[in-house]
């Protein structure tokens, strides 16, 4: 099996209507999400965070495909990432996505890209350079706006604002 897309218990308090704030889920690092030198290309991170996010909605029993139906769409407006160590084919990592209020239309995530596994162990930062001592291989940040069918903004549905 190439992937272990396990979600895991979310972290802290839920939003008002049961939506996660925080939660986490692991991935086992693709062949084909790497460059020749067995390192995680840089574009294979969106994926990933993408993968997050519709984990917190799925675990608080609403799914990207119900909220299209419904009308509302959430576009990524806004994506950071910064590289720390790199992320290389077979490792485990755990995309650790926190929501965050940001506003009436807007919803702010952010990101850590732990490393789990490497080579079916415990990764260890005294013996291999490219394990952070944090563990700790990525930090990212996503904005979206929500918006109707049309693409025009649109409030977001009381139940998915953080804290609400």
């Amino acid at each position: 099996m190439n992937r272990t897309d396990e979600y895991q218990s979310p972290k802290s308090a839920a939003t008002g209507s049961g939506i996660p704030t925080t939660g986490a889920i692991s991935v086992r690092v693709r062949y084909a999400e790497c460059d020749p030198m067995n390192v995680a290309h840089h574009a294979s991170y969106a994926p990933w965070l993408e993968i997050g996010r519709t984990e917190l909605l799925r675990a608080g029993g609403k799914s990207y495909a119900a909220l299209e139906q419904a009308g509302v769409f959430l576009v990524v407006t806004k994506l950071e990432i910064k590289y720390r160590r790199p992320i290389v084919y077979d490792d485990v990592i755990e995309v650790r996505t926190t929501a965050h209020e940001s506003g009436r239309i807007k919803i702010r995530h952010t990101y850590e890209l732990v490393l789990i596994q490497r080579l079916d162990s415990d990764p260890d930062p005294s013996t291999d350079r490219r394990v952070p001592i944090d563990g700790v291989c990525a930090v990212a940040s996503t904005e979206l706006a929500c918006v109707n069918s049309e693409g025009r903004p649109v409030p977001l549905p009381e139940w998915l604002v953080p804290g609400a």
